[in-house]
């Protein structure tokens, strides 16, 4: 172990892990920048994080941990580079604006250099659904894995298209460097979107010990300012930066003692009122709008009727449920008819809410969150046999810890209340 100056000692393990979590991006950006090698860099950062998991605990944390990634994993590329040209091959370079001078310190050009490495990805000429899933595999590091998840597709279906992403960036000379302004504003929905999803992934992981990756929500939020002070003019980047505030003001009070805390059992001193507040004044701002704008708008303001309700019995779920519905028209999202059933539900009751469930696409119903909501609604609606059914199927399909405890314990209790 090693530490700086007034601070305490910190393990190898944690020290990885916080690297892995705030400086992969910056790290990825800065060696594509460097060797515009994409085929090359991520594998040879990965490598460097798994040779420092060996040597680190061994020989201590250096003064410079990501310094020390940076020039390993570096040295890799190179060492690839020279074996390739013994061999006679020479594999396409990433394309660079002829006017851009690669980012060396954080904070050149973007105030986040991950933004390059964000609008590389979000270039119109990669496939709709390939942007925003690369962003987050070379931005965010979020397993491929995780990321089917959040686009409700297989893992293998996901990877490939990662890996068509990676290829047509170079064989199409998509370059890296600050887009003009144009190329900017034309990309924003694509980069809102990845952020937003980032967001997702550390606030709802599917899978792991945690119900809750405050630290990786938290990036996503920082990367949403960074793209307000950038764009402060945009809708949707202000609709996201509102989002994202509420969202994770509540993040301290969804989880007690390893617990899930449902919505209506929170203890709401805990919710950090200052980013409420700054939330909601950001979205006062956000006037009704089109496309991409209008969706994070109305999401923006469901959240802010929780974030403004004292308890929970103050909240206006007609409300919510109607702009679900709206929601619903401009998406056709299967995930926010999952959202609206749960807000019928409340406004209406238990069985108004099982309707919606009932019409939702049919791909909605392999998520365990489609399950563990059926179980909820129907425990309510006093039909012990379909929620005991429902709590078995989210049980078998639900991969986070957390969560499995949450619907274990609603299993049982459904089934004690069986009991003659």
């Amino acid at each position: 172990m090693t530490s700086t100056s007034g601070r305490s000692p910190i393990s190898a393990d944690e020290a990885l892990a916080a690297l892995q979590r705030d400086e992969w991006g910056r790290l990825l950006s800065l060696l594509v920048a460097r060797t515009r090698r994409l085929d090359l860099v991520e594998d040879a950062l990965a490598e460097a994080f798994a040779r420092a998991a060996e040597r680190w605990p061994v020989e201590g944390v250096p003064e410079s941990p990501m310094g020390w990634l940076y020039t390993t994993a570096h040295r890799l590329v190179i060492g690839r580079l020279r074996s390739e040209a013994v061999a006679g091959r020479k594999a396409p370079l990433l394309a660079v604006r002829a006017d851009w001078s690669p980012p060396t310190e954080p904070g050149d050009d973007l105030p986040d250099e991950r933004l390059h490495l964000i609008l590389l990805c979000c270039h119109p000429a990669l496939a709709p659904e390939s942007r925003s899933a690369l962003a987050l595999r070379l931005v965010i590091g979020t397993p491929t894995d995780e990321i089917a998840r959040l686009f409700l597709v297989p893992t293998p279906t996901m990877a490939a298209r990662i890996t068509r992403g990676k290829q047509k960036i170079v064989a199409a000379g998509i370059p890296l460097g600050a887009p003009v302004a144009d190329e900017l504003v034309a990309r924003l929905d694509e980069v809102c979107r990845t952020i937003y999803l980032a967001f997702t992934a550390g606030y709802t992981p599917g899978t792991g010990p945690d119900l809750l990756r405050a630290d990786l929500a938290g990036e996503a939020v920082h990367l949403a300012a960074v793209l307000a002070h950038v764009c402060p003019d945009a809708a949707q980047v202000r609709a996201l930066r509102a989002l994202l505030l509420l969202q994770h003001s509540r993040r301290d009070a969804r989880v007690a003692d390893g617990r899930l805390v449902t919505l209506d059992e929170q203890d709401r001193s805990l919710w950090h009122r200052d980013e409420i507040a700054t939330g909601l004044a950001v979205l006062d701002t956000v006037d009704a709008a089109d496309g991409y704008a209008e969706q994070l708008r109305l999401e923006a303001r469901i959240a802010a009727e929780h974030c403004r309700a004292a308890s929970p019995d103050d909240t206006d779920w007609s409300a919510i449920a109607a702009r679900y519905g709206r929601l619903e028209e401009l998406t056709g999202s299967p995930i926010v008819g999952l959202n609206r059933a749960v807000a019928v539900a409340e406004a209406d009751g238990a069985r108004a809410g099982l309707a919606v469930l009932a019409v939702l696409d049919e791909s909605l119903r392999r998520h365990h969150r489609y399950a563990a909501v059926c179980g909820e609604l129907a425990a309510r609606a006093g039909d012990t046999a379909l929620a005991v059914a429902s709590y078995e199927a989210a049980i078998e399909r639900c991969e986070n810890e957390v969560e499995l405890e949450h619907l274990r314990r609603r299993l049982a209790e459904q089934r004690l209340d069986d009991v003659p």
